[in-house]
């Protein structure tokens, strides 16, 4: 699929702010004229302010295109004196500088989701574009987090994804959800057929053990996109 590329650098207003857990911020912004992107693509983003102007990090979109705002879901590392940290003091009426539209994750068709953390922000607005135009068909979500409190958008992804959608915890155990990591393991136990579609996003070396699990277990390496 082509996408249009965005070279300019835009300074755009922050409509709203929110946050979704304990660490991680909703940003609703203004959309400029004629900008345009697909579920699962992404930009980047650099704080509007002095001696930031230049620090540009990527960030998914969780808006849809045919929304008039954009949205980003990001997570805020407040232990270190970062890009993120600068963003979780900006709230409405502020603004963020913004560039290049370029793609992430790209859907292909129905498969298995498997994200870690905030590895699910490319994912919404895919399971978005699906779930507003009846397209929900053979798609399943296995998410994978520190604590229950980590979960992004619990609600929304439950009212999508309905029962193929599943928590698993890392360190904490929780009733009702799965109380261990995604390994090779329960993979083996829960996904019969690896000769499908696998989408896989997460910290690096998440996405390094779940893509070489599902080589050695059958998946072909075109059919996982990371």
């Amino acid at each position: 699929m082509t996408t249009n590329i965005v070279t300019d650098i835009y300074d755009v207003k922050i409509l709203d702010t929110s946050y979704v857990t304990h660490n991680v911020k909703r940003f609703v912004l203004e959309k400029p004229a004629n900008f345009s992107y697909i579920p699962g693509h992404s930009t980047r983003l650099a704080v509007n302010a002095p001696g930031w102007e230049d620090e540009w990090r990527n960030f998914s979109f969780t808006s849809l295109n045919s929304w008039d705002y954009l949205e980003f879901i990001i997570k805020i590392y407040d232990d270190h004196n970062g890009v993120t940290q600068q963003l979780g003091k900006l709230n409405a009426g502020t603004s963020i500088r913004m560039k290049d539209v370029f793609g992430t994750i790209d859907y292909k068709g129905p498969g298995i989701f498997i994200a870690g953390g905030t590895g699910i922000t490319p994912f919404i607005a895919i399971f978005r574009a699906l779930f507003y135009s009846g397209n929900m068909r053979n798609i399943g979500l296995f998410y994978s987090n520190h604590y229950h409190n980590d979960v992004i958008l619990h609600e929304e992804l439950t009212q999508m994804l309905g029962k193929n959608y599943a928590n698993f915890f890392s360190k904490e155990g929780v009733i009702g959800f799965g109380e261990k990591r995604i390994d090779c393991d329960f993979l083996v136990k829960v996904i019969g057929d690896f000769d499908q579609r696998f989408y896989v996003c997460g910290p690096e070396a998440f996405v390094d053990d779940i893509s070489g699990y599902l080589i050695e277990l059958g998946a072909r390496m075109d059919a996982i996109i990371i």
